[in-house]
């Protein structure tokens, strides 16, 4: 039986590492009864985290999809990873969801991953509710975390919830129920029953006020979304229910506002109010716009798919997990009917695939005895069979084919020299490095046949450690591995005109060819190189000349910059004028004249190394703020904004990644063990003259 499409519910739990999405998965598991015990993070006992690596960091580190059923809802849920170094796996999962709960901790409140993640959601349109979590730890603030909400991230975060208490039990006034502000009800949740068993009372006297003044507010914010409800207010009568869920939901699906709940998932406090939200304010596969595409055959066509079983099949590869039995393919079904056994189109390769299994998802893995004869519009799955298409790549009906787009994900920024110990473990690691940037497209590996070193690169320390780990003891090689180094760019500081010239003897004929480049830097440091063709139209330079010129200087572009053949990134390179000779002028000629041209312009136009630089949060306790700034200065650190909130200070700064090397480990020490932090990528700038000297030209 097809699952209702009303029904289904497809949601990532997104958040800054530590805000407890996995408990939170844990809870949803066993609340729907798809488990029986709940695990612990801690413990190595999650469903999610069922990798070494994840279980023995008590971190996600890989997304995983579970399904369960919750009331009249079926749900297909992602748990994705909160760590900087693994945002790849938000990105590709918030590519084909569609609806998110942002968790956040009351603690901590909005962390710089967190705004990472909102940032992803509002790139992909993606509507969400946010869950308020740890509410009782000590120093939690839920009015805090409402606020920074909205000045940090720009949300409309609407409280339809308010907690009872705040922090651990033996404090005066613990976190021990939520008011449900839209039945104005008090939820009670039973630990002898792990939070199973609810009890509904009426609101205490102690929060009676405040409960009636997040109640106001919230009927405001409905006023606002729906005249009906104001039309109501203004007669002075009572705002139905349903009326009241029905106009939050429209404006969680046009992304006007987000619903907000509160709990502790590690006390089964809350949850199933969380559930519920899911299935009343998130969008079905029927809530989200038809996906948009274009015809592989004529790219300027555009195409759409809508979530309908009668559109021709389409589906998008998010996900790619290496098996000796067949790699796993998960795949998002946008449209129409996908079977087993059946054949598809990989408009990307242009080749025919097979799908030979379908299964669905439990976790990381294919569910036990979960496979599937067919799958619908709005579902997720898991494929086996398919051998040419990667993550990002549109599958789709082979008579009626459309290409969606694929998945932008960033650029490496660290890399790490490695090599097999013997030559027997070479192959065996090659093998091994093709499935894992297979499975993973942040993750790159290059040869150097001079050295014999491979040069594995990732998205930070933490990435790369965790592939080191996975060479060494999950798939037992021997290998060397040598300290990580930066990947640098390379830029231009002024602009330059110059003349290539070719004027050469190649055996018996005469070559030449002249042709006249400028060079310039973009606005953006970090853009992509721009080539552009501005030779004047009367030019009499031939077309296949033009063609092979303006070729030439965009492979040379491609191959890097004359520092070191770091990626050039940040110019503008425009052919503007040249000359020709009736006999002795060719393509091959305007290529090395080209050639010639661009290695001219670079020169003239002061070549620049660019450091990747990184965004960093530091969450400390004001005793030892002195300290962090001076180690921060003294790593090349700049100082962006300082918050107190609490007992802590969050300290945001700009430092290059070379100075970073260990700091998590650093900032520990400085602290005594109480500060924290977190960084992600934030641009390039121009690198020290003695970095740039150490490369030779």
């Amino acid at each position: 039986m097809p699952t209702d499409i009303e029904q289904l519910r497809n949601i990532g739990i997104i958040a800054h590492i530590d805000a407890g999405k996995t408990t939170v998965t844990e809870r949803m598991l066993f609340l729907s009864g798809a488990k029986h015990r709940v695990g612990r993070v801690d413990h190595g006992t999650t469903d999610t985290d069922d990798d070494p690596e994840e279980q023995e960091r008590g971190i996600t580190i890989f997304s995983a999809c579970v399904k369960f059923h919750w009331g009249d809802y079926d749900v297909n849920l992602l748990d994705t990873p909160g760590h900087v170094d693994f945002t790849a796996e938000v990105e590709r999962c918030l590519r084909v969801l569609d609806g998110a709960v942002v968790v956040f901790s009351a603690r901590e409140g909005v962390e710089a991953q967190s705004e990472t993640v909102w940032r992803q959601a509002d790139k992909y349109d993606v509507p969400r509710i946010v869950f308020v979590n740890k509410l009782d730890r000590e120093g939690a603030n839920f009015e805090a975390v409402v606020a920074q909400i909205g000045s940090r991230l720009n949300g409309k975060p609407v409280p339809i919830q308010l907690p009872v208490g705040l922090g651990p039990a033996h404090t005066n006034d613990p976190f021990r129920g939520v008011v449900d502000l839209i039945e104005m009800k008090c939820m009670q949740f039973d630990p002898e029953t792990d939070g199973k068993q609810v009890t509904v009372v009426d609101i205490p006297d102690e929060i009676a006020d405040d409960a009636a003044m997040y109640r106001e507010q919230l009927l405001e914010t409905v006023y606002e979304l729906n005249d009906e409800a104001m039309q109501l207010a203004m007669e002075e009568k009572p705002i139905p229910t349903e009326l009241i869920r029905a106009t939050l939901r429209e404006g969680c699906l046009t992304r006007k506002i987000q619903p907000l709940v509160c709990g502790s998932a590690l006390h089964g406090i809350g949850v199933q109010p969380l559930l519920d939200a899911v299935g009343h304010f998130l969008p079905s596969p029927l809530d989200r716009p038809p996906v948009q595409g274009v015809d592989p055959k004529k790219p300027e066509k555009a195409l759409e798919r809508g979530p309908d079983v009668k559109e021709p099949f389409c589906g998008l590869v998010f996900k790619i997990l290496p098996a000796k039995t067949g790699d796993n393919y998960w795949i998002r079904v946008y449209s129409g009917t996908l079977k087993q056994n059946s054949r598809v189109h990989c408009p990307n390769r242009d080749k025919k695939e097979n799908v030979a299994q379908l299964w669905q998802i439990h976790a990381s893995k294919k569910e036990r005895d979960g496979q599937i004869d067919e799958v619908h519009a709005g579902d997720i799955c898991c494929v086996i069979g398919p051998r040419f298409a990667i993550t990002g790549d549109t599958v789709c009906d082979t008579r009626d084919a459309i290409e969606l787009p694929s998945i932008k994900f960033a650029d490496t920024v660290l890399s790490m020299a490695i090599e097999p110990e013997s030559t027997a473990d070479r192959k065996k690691l090659n093998e091994v490095l093709e499935m894992l940037k297979r499975q993973d497209p942040t993750f790159d590996a290059v040869e150097n046949e001079e050295t014999g070193q491979t040069l594995i690169s990732g998205m930070g320390e933490l990435h790369l450690e965790v592939v080191q780990h996975r060479l060494t003891r999950d798939f037992g090689l021997k290998v060397k591995f040598y300290k990580p180094r930066v990947n640098y760019r390379e830029t231009i500081a002024k602009p330059a005109t110059v003349v290539g010239q070719c004027n050469r003897q190649m055996g018996a004929q005469q070559m030449f060819a002249r042709l006249d480049v400028t060079v310039s830097p973009l606005d953006d440091p970090a853009a992509p190189v721009q080539v552009f063709d501005r030779l004047p139209p009367d030019t009499p330079i031939p077309p296949d000349m033009r063609t092979a010129a303006i070729e030439e200087l965009r492979d040379r572009a491609d191959g890097g910059g004359l520092i070191a053949g770091f990626p050039l990134m940040g110019v503008r390179i425009e052919a503007t004028g040249g000359e020709v000779h009736e006999e002795n002028s060719d393509p091959v000629a305007f290529r090395i004249a080209a050639g010639d041209a661009f290695d001219r312009a670079l020169e003239a136009a002061e070549p620049t190394l660019l450091e990747p630089v990184m965004r960093m949060e530091i969450n400390t306790p004001e005793d030892y703020m002195g300290d962090i700034v001076g180690d921060l200065q003294q790593r090349r650190g700049v100082i962006a904004k300082t918050d107190v909130h609490g007992e802590l200070t969050t300290i945001i700064a700009h430092a290059p990644l070379k100075e970073l090397f260990g700091y998590s480990s650093a900032v520990r020490s400085l602290s005594q063990g109480r500060a924290g932090s977190s960084m992600e990528p934030y641009g390039y700038q121009p690198a020290p003259k003695e970095d740039a000297e150490s490369f030779s030209y």
